[in-house]
């Protein structure tokens, strides 16, 4: 009726030499504002359809009705596979983010404030403090259980690359979460082809690339923390979410550090999804969907800083992963010269597969913008780092030997695009890939390439 009307408007009162001119500029706007309106429902809409995913980084590994990968390009093979996967859900880290809901919601209790909700929140979070006891960062059961499937879905969707005596380099960051990561994957690897010739490393060796801590990225990150406080009192208000917990009002707003509660609780409640003892227990009710969609826009965007692409911290902080970056590049070039099947295969930490994605600029994750308000509408953490997040590139030759080396990105198990030209999607020619990376990382600022 809206565009109906806007006709009858446009036709009577806009002179008709004009008319062609104003049409593409409104339909330009029109288009722009529709897609803003989209992308900005997009979010609830799948908070909607499952509230878990507003964990962020703490959402555990989504493996339920994953896609076909798809058919393997007519005369092509897969004989290499470049990855880099996250740990597995785990436990939260620090004792400060179990200990903290439990210690305000104390207050409450001493001083016979908490409502009845309140109480039964309380137990459970007393409860799960108990057990996290000595566990800090671990590995969960779940997070075992994620990494065993993706290594039978990977077997199983590229069976060519693990077919006889395959070389299968593993190779993990020199955390315990990592390693057992790591390990649960090549052990069901094993399993299924007991030829397999498996290697495995933890070293400080490869941290350089596996986990670099590039002296250049926090005084970048610190100056752009400035731009937390004012969203964070746009976006985090506590006063309904706390009038669940808190049967006095004026007692909460004074005596109860209400954001931070409001934020820190939501990382427990969303870590919960991580362990088969909790995750049934729901406590998502003690936010409403604007509530806890408001604080995952908080937290996107800190991650956005922390790892985004964003002239916020001068578009360099991604440049952190340039030697990940080269190792993949290092490994296919070895892998093409050499012409047999192996895996290249590297566990790590979402901070790590964050920035590549984003240096990679894999499904657009290379978005640039400074505006933090309306980042939720094109940018979103969750659809890049769940628990036992992995990056998959996948390499076919020609059988006949004949014709370019050609690559298909996986994340998360689902086909992805690079921002690379391509005349046979979802494949790529990798030499287009490998030129245009090249390319970008000989324009980074200096990072060594070795430990000094």
């Amino acid at each position: 009726m809206v565009c109906i009307l806007f006709a009858q408007f446009f036709s009577t009162f806009v002179p008709k030499h004009k008319q062609s001119i104003m049409r593409k500029k409104i339909l330009l706007l029109l288009t722009v504002a529709l897609c803003t309106i989209t992308a900005g429902a997009g979010v609830k809409d799948d908070f909607k359809r499952d509230i878990r995913q507003s964990a962020g980084n703490y959402w555990a590994y989504p493996d339920k009705d994953l896609p076909d990968v798809g058919a393997y390009p007519d005369g092509y093979k897969p004989f290499f596979i470049n990855h880099y996967g996250r740990h597995g859900s785990r436990w939260l880290i620090g004792k400060h983010l179990y200990n903290f809901p439990v210690e305000q919601l104390e207050k409450g209790e001493r001083n016979g404030k908490l409502t009845k909700r309140g109480r039964e929140v309380l137990a459970i979070l007393r409860e799960l403090r108990a057990s996290a006891q000595g566990r800090d960062g671990e590995l969960s059961d779940i997070g075992a259980e994620q990494h065993q499937g993706i290594a039978r879905r990977m077997y199983a969707n590229f069976p060519e690359v693990f077919a006889g005596d395959a070389a299968v380099r593993a190779r993990s960051t020199i955390v315990i979460r990592c390693i057992l990561s790591m390990q649960n994957e090549v052990d069901v690897l094993k399993s299924l082809n007991p030829q397999l010739r498996i290697t495995t490393d933890a070293s400080q060796a490869e941290m350089y690339y596996m986990n670099y801590d590039d002296p250049v990225v926090k005084p970048l990150r610190e100056s752009a923390y400035k731009h937390f406080d004012p969203m964070k009192a746009k976006l985090i208000k506590p006063e309904k979410f706390l009038a669940r917990l808190f049967s006095d009002k004026k007692f909460a707003r004074d005596s109860i550090k209400g954001q931070d509660l409001m934020i820190d609780l939501f990382d427990v409640v969303g870590n919960m999804q991580s362990h088969h003892q909790w995750e049934k227990t729901d406590l998502y009710d003690l936010y409403s969907l604007d509530e806890a969609t408001n604080v995952w826009r908080y937290n996107n965007l800190r991650w956005y800083v922390f790892s985004g692409e964003t002239p916020l911290t001068q578009c360099r902080v991604d440049f952190m992963e340039a030697n990940l970056l080269r190792s993949f590049i290092e490994d296919a070039d070895q892998a093409i010269l050499e012409g047999r099947n192996q895996a290249s295969l590297r566990f790590g930490h979402e901070s790590v597969v964050l920035p590549l994605v984003c240096l990679m600029g894999i499904n657009g994750a290379d978005y640039q913008t400074t505006d933090l308000e309306t980042l939720d509408r094109y940018w979103q953490s969750y659809k890049i780092f769940p628990m036992a997040c992995n990056l998959q590139m996948v390499y076919f030759k020609p059988v006949d030997g004949k014709g370019d080396i050609l690559v298909k990105v996986l994340l998360n198990e689902r086909i992805a695009t690079l921002p690379i030209k391509t005349d046979c999607a979802p494949y790529y020619r990798w030499n287009d890939v490998r030129d245009y990376y090249m390319d970008k990382l000989s324009r980074q600022p200096f990072i060594p390439s070795v430990i000094e």
